[in-house]
């Protein structure tokens, strides 16, 4: 007998034992081991520990009962088909024997199996269900026995949402056991038999489905008539949560019928119903119920019933008028609110038991959260004849139902942000915005002093959760329109001082107010807060004080932003008045908090940099407190804990440019331990780090020179490639010690000199870590030191390349084609920042180096380069052969030295175009063979337009480029296109027009460079050109539809930059863009053509490019326009493309991963169809022969694909999804699957907590 089964024998001893101690011992003993994995029990073993748990489950002990039923989930798994079939067998006996303890027992028993039944073993689930579904149904029609029938009807509810798929054959006659039990007369009954039909409706196939469906609806019919309809509606509503978009052709006259009755019934349970399903309705099929035109009855109904309450005279109902400026009185004094109050209070003791009308009211305010969230396009709608009423009935009576309607106008506000920041952008690029989303901010706008009216009489309830729902909105109405109470907030203080001070106030409630606080100060204008300063500082420091660490800390979060207020960094706001006093009242509760150290790391952080603001606002007021509070600043940044908030909190003090705080005193001590940081391997400690030294130095001037070097050799191992940002923040470092302490770098300079040689040679290197270093090489240069002169830096970077003594070897393949160009600024900052002299010199010596032959390919490039860097900046006409030396080099064999000649010759035009610019124009004309170069030396001259007067040569160049337009080549087309369009951007007036017109050519060849010239004109930053672009990009875009299929494909790559960097360009003509959008995302089998390839045919997509064009330009969409994207359209044309090429599939997975986290209910009501092609390419082997490539290929496509799966996995209620279930069930039952899937999950959790560090 194996060590296993002895044990488990002997367990099974012990749990005969008439001592329920042991028996429980034993048991629990049992279950840790069918915990453990790695248990394999032998046939014998299985039999007896199958027959032991089921003997326990009869049990005198109820403990003993209890552990029994949970070792059933673990053994069921652990053990052979025959033995579950047992167990199966012997529960269902017992649920629907005589014994009610028993029964019920072995009802749990059930539930239990069902539950951790695997669904991989798909067999198993098949017996089980087999087993168990006859002798269910068999208790569901058990009319005798409510207590049987409530069991089998929860048990076949756990069975259909994990097996529903497999029950397939049984659904018609589960279909016919569950209707009858909707006319039963039991309430329990017909609730459980609603859950059930609504599982089997997700899994039943077309013909079930629609006889359930019918069956209900013309059973609600009947039921509308006769006052029994209830229990339909709310199965209809349940199914359709379920089914989701099967319900849709049920839609309208459901809609329809339940309209009708709310009009004339006065049922309330039927409203509530109504309500409630009309809800399920709108967030499951919200497209369908538009389509249907149903949103705006729907919404109607709503606003009449949420006032609807019998029992209660509302007099204020009656009269109240939006626009009557009575109503809109916000000054009404303390006196009368507190009268009103009190009579509102008075009203609020009247309570009948029987008034279930508040359910009625509830269900209204839900369905209008619904519809605003689930069809963000009726906004303006619900403005205009919904957001009156609502804030209206914040005066509810019943609390529940007032919580849920501020609920709903959270969201409306909410639903208002994107309109509010679509109006934004509009002001930054000049491009109006939509007329919808300004007409709803303006509503919004106009209805703040009646909201405000309305909420404000709620912080001062004495129901604690009333408080926190008025907070919330409030929070979440200045979060929408930053500033909008500014006239309201002497109206509020009361109500704000009641929230922080009332001895009722929850600690919750005292948060919330702190944070509104916060963002009361944060958003409104200095001018206007600080009238109210005095009346909230005592509370806040009372806050600050609190005993609970929340409360503390949000308390110092709004005195840190107080601080700013009181004497702003703004030099237009005036202090206030009583600067001095509130800096003396802060400052003993913040340094209380900063001295402890036994405080939680919360407050602590906020403590320190609520100091800190402090200090750099008001310090000049708490001078003789100096000596006492910065000490603790070094302490703390001794402090593993506190370090980072510390090194922050250092900078923010250093750089005030209000009070001029001596650091000195600390310095000594704290530059040496801010070098140790930059050792440290924590990341957002190194950069702070960089920030706070970089202040120092420009801040106080001359320091310690051994204290400087010291940090100086720290910095050359952030000289890296492997972190540009922290290495662009060491160059700035650097550079302020070159122009303030220039000394401390004349020795040890020299130790970051191999870093930056290294540095500047990575193909990474560009943008802003390529300015840090250029401003850094040219403050060396101006800085004077001996040791860094022009001549020696130049030789340390030309050390390799020895360009006057040519090397042996070739060293162009240790280099990357960027790495020339940022060796070439940094030649030319050298050579420039010495003066003009020494830079024509330098130029002079390269010209004359490429006129002797004797350089190899990589000298060439990096004389060529850099001759066209100093060329920017210092005229070189007067150079001897400067332009035919160039010229020469466009003949040259190697393509990359043709590349750098072309950007050479451009570059030094920019410094005297009327030296350079005419000869270019001519050598285009006379040089056909050259056109490419040509035109790139061409774009150079173009691009730097801003910084160079080219308007004398516009019309030439103009007239050049066209006469290229129609290049066969795409290669040098995109670069014409690239020149017009930006020559388009400089002056749209005249030449936006000449490009339309340029539409109607006849060639596809001017048509594809005219409209991927456009493209060029759209860049992220406003331009001049925007409203013009407005008005033509439509007549542009009709392209889409051109017969050419170069055309079409760049179209779209101009419809994706509009989409991406301007928005606003296309928003309003989506309508019409989107359909043509649709159509190339569709394979088209004229495009697919065979290709023989000696003995083997190749199949060549040519629409390939095209929809990979088409399936971008969506994906960039999401981002920008989804507001006005029907999503169900949207979602069929992404599963068309899970099943497509290699790379559309990536784009398709990526797709609905965003889509799940931006649109959930409306992709889980495709999940079915989005699973199936997922599911195959997770699940897809590689061929025994294929090469590594095609194994990377297909492990990248898996894990793409398993992204999307987790994505859908974490979208509320997908786990009541079987496929998906199953599905995820599958990859964790294999090994590979498993560790990729966990891998992805650790991807996309890191991503999502990654914030982006606020270093200041």
């Amino acid at each position: 007998m194996s060590t296993v089964s002895f044990h488990i024998a002997n367990l099974l001893e012990k749990m005969t034992s008439s001592d329920k101690d042991f028996r429980f011992m034993a048991t629990n003993d049992l279950m840790s081991e069918l915990q453990k994995d790695s248990i394999k029990l032998d046939d014998d073993s299985e039999r007896k520990v199958v027959r032991m748990l089921l003997k326990l489950l009869e049990d005198k002990n109820g403990e003993v009962q209890n552990l029994a039923v949970k070792c059933l989930g673990p053994l069921v798994a652990k053990v052979k088909e025959p033995q579950v079939e047992t167990i199966v067998d012997t529960l269902c006996t017992n649920m629907t024997g005589d014994k009610e303890q028993l029964r019920d027992i072995s009802s749990i028993g059930l539930k239990t199996v069902i539950t951790e039944l695997p669904l991989t073993s798909q067999q198993l689930a098949c017996v089980i269900c087999k087993k168990i579904i006859g002798k269910l149904t068999v208790a569901i029609a058990k009319q005798e026995d409510v207590t049987v029938q409530l069991e089998a009807l929860d048990i076949l509810s756990d069975l259909l949402s994990r097996f529903g798929t497999i029950l397939h054959p049984y659904h018609a006659m589960l279909l016919d056991a569950l209707l009858p039990q909707l006319n039963s007369g039991r309430q329990a009954v017909r609730k459980r038999t609603v859950v059930a039909l609504g599982y089997l409706s997700s899994s039943c196939g077309v013909v079930h489905y629609q006889k359930m469906v019918g069956i209900l609806v013309e059973e609600m019919r009947k039921g509308l008539q006769t006052g029994h309809a209830n229990t339909y509606i709310q199965c209809c509503a349940t199914v359709c949560k379920n089914a989701g978009q099967r319900f849709a052709e049920y839609l309208n006259q459901v809609v329809i019928m339940l309209m009708d009755a709310c009009k004339v019934t006065d049922d309330d349970e039927l409203k509530e119903n109504t309500l409630q399903a009309f809800e399920v309705f709108v967030t499951r099929c919200p497209q369908e119920m538009g389509t249907l035109g149903h949103i705006e009855g729907v919404l109607q109904l709503c606003v009449k019933l949420i006032s609807h309450d019998p029992n209660y005279n509302d007099d204020e109902q009656d009269g109240f008028n939006p626009l009557n400026e009575e109503s809109m009185d916000t000054t009404t004094g303390d006196e009368d609110d507190d009268a009103q109050n009190d009579e509102d209070q008075e009203e609020d003791e009247y309570s009948d038991d029987d008034d279930m009308s508040w359910k009625v009211r509830r269900a209204a305010a839900k369905c209008i959260e619904g519809v605003i969230t689930s069809r963000p396009d009726v906004l303006l709608y619900v403005y205009q004849n919904v957001s009156i009423m609502l804030i209206l009935r914040f005066r509810e009576r019943e609390e529940n139902v007032r919580c849920d309607i501020f609920s709903a106008y959270r969201s409306l506000l909410r639903s208002t942000k994107p309109a509010v920041v679509s109006i934004h952008e509009s002001r930054v690029t000049g491009l109006p915005p939509s007329p919808d989303a300004t007409a709803a901010v303006q509503a919004l706008n106009g209805q703040i002093p009646q909201l405000i009216k309305m909420v404000q009489k709620q912080l001062k309830e004495k129901n604690i959760k009333s408080r926190q729902a008025a907070l919330q909105l409030l929070q979440e109405l200045v979060g929408v329109l930053p500033g909008c109470l500014s006239q309201f907030l002497a109206n509020m203080m009361n109500g704000i001082l009641v929230c922080l001070s009332d001895k009722n106030s929850t600690s919750n409630v005292r948060t919330n107010t702190l944070s509104f606080v916060y963002c009361i100060l944060s958003s409104h204008p200095a001018e206007v807060v600080q009238p109210h300063i005095e009346l909230l500082l005592p509370a806040l420091i009372n806050c600050a004080s609190d005993s609970f660490y929340k409360v503390t800390s949000e308390a110092l979060s709004a005195l840190q932003v107080l601080v700013k207020v009181v004497r702003s960094s703004d030099p237009t706001c005036r202090e206030h008045p009583q600067a001095e006093l509130i800096a003396r009242q802060i400052y003993p509760v913040v340094l209380l908090r900063l001295k402890a150290t036994d405080i939680d790391q919360e407050v602590k952080e906020n403590a320190i940099t609520t100091m800190a603001s402090l200090l750099a606002h008001l310090g000049n007021y708490l001078q003789s407190e100096w000596p006492v509070c910065i000490p603790i600043f070094l302490e703390r940044l001794k402090n593993e804990i506190t370090r980072l908030t510390a090194v922050k909190a250092l900078n923010l003090m250093a750089s005030s440019q209000i009070v001029d705080l001596d650091l000195r005193s600390v310095l000594s001590e704290a530059i040496p331990v801010l070098s140790s940081f930059l050792r440290k391997n924590q990341r957002a400690l190194k950069l702070a780090t960089l920030g706070l030294l970089d202040t120092l130095v420009k801040r106080y001037g001359l320091m310690d020179p051994a204290l400087l070097e010291s940090i100086v050799r720290e910095l050359s191992p952030l000289l890296s490639e492997s972190d540009l940002h922290c290495a662009q923040q060491a160059l700035q470092l650097m550079t302020s010690l070159a122009v303030y302490q220039p000394q401390s770098l004349e020795s040890t300079a020299i130790v970051c000199m191999p870093s930056l040689k290294i540095l500047v040679r990575s193909p990474l290197m560009q943008g802003a870590a390529l300015l840090a270093l250029m401003d850094f090489l040219r403050a060396l240069v101006k800085a004077k030191i001996n040791s860094f002169c022009s001549t020696r830096l130049l030789g340390i970077f030309l050390e390799q390349e020895a360009v006057t003594t040519p090397t042996k070897v070739d060293i162009a393949t240790s280099h990357h084609k960027q790495s020339f160009y940022s060796l070439a600024k940094c030649i030319s900052v050298i050579s420039v920042g010495s003066g003009p002299t020494e830079a024509l010199n330098v130029a002079s010596r390269f010209i004359g180096d490429l006129k002797t032959g004797n350089l190899t390919d990589t000298q060439i490039v990096i004389a060529l380069l850099s001759v066209g860097e100093i060329g920017r900046y210092v005229d070189l006409s007067n150079l001897a052969n400067v332009r035919e030396t160039i010229l020469l080099m466009f003949s040259h064999p190697s393509e990359e030295v043709k590349t750098a000649a072309a950007y050479a010759f451009g570059s030094v035009a920019i410094g005297n175009l009327s030296a350079f610019l005419p000869a270019l124009l001519t050598e285009m004309k006379q040089q056909p063979k050259k056109q490419y170069l040509l035109l790139h030396a061409l774009k150079e001259i173009i691009a730097a337009q801003q910084t160079v007067d080219i308007s004398l040569y516009t019309e030439n160049i103009w007239v050049a480029l066209f006469a290229h337009a129609e290049c066969p080549e795409e290669g040098t087309r995109n670069v014409v296109a690239e020149c017009l369009g930006r020559l388009t951007l400089a002056n749209p007036e005249t030449f936006l027009p000449r490009l339309k017109s340029a539409l109607d050519s006849p060639s596809n060849l001017l048509r594809t460079t005219v409209v991927t010239a456009v493209k060029f004109t759209i860049v992220d930053q406003p331009q001049a050109i925007d409203p013009i672009l407005k008005n033509t990009i439509g007549e542009f875009l009709k392209s889409l539809a051109d017969a050419d299929l170069n055309v079409r494909r760049v179209a779209l790559v101009a419809f994706n930059s509009a989409a991406h960097n301007k928005p606003a360009l296309i928003r309003d003509l989506l309508p019409q863009l989107l359909p043509q959008l649709y159509i190339e995302t569709l394979v088209r089998k004229e495009l697919i053509r065979e290709v023989e390839m000696g003995p083997f045919k190749h199949s060549v997509d040519d629409g390939l490019d095209l929809r990979k064009a088409a399936f971008e330009c969506m994906y960039t969409l999401l981002d920008s326009c989804l507001d006005r994207l029907d999503i169900q359209t949207f979602l069929t044309h992404v599963e068309n493309g899970l099943r497509d090429h290699y790379d559309i599939k990536m784009l398709t997975y990526l797709m609905v991963a965003r889509l799940a986290s931006l649109c959930p209910s409306q992709v889980i009501q495709r999940l079915d169809r989005l699973i199936e092609p997922l599911k195959n390419t997770v699940t897809l082997k590689v061929k025994a022969n294929s090469v590594k490539q095609e194994y990377e290929k297909q492990d990248e496509l898996k894990r793409a694909a398993l992204r999307a799966v987790s994505a859908l996995s974490v979208i509320p209620d997908a786990d009541k999804n079987m496929q998906l279930m199953e599905f995820v069930a599958q990859i964790r039952s294999s090994t590979d699957l498993q560790t990729m899937y966990d891998s992805v999950q650790t991807d996309s959790t890191v991503s999502s907590n990654e914030v982006p560090m606020n270093v200041e």
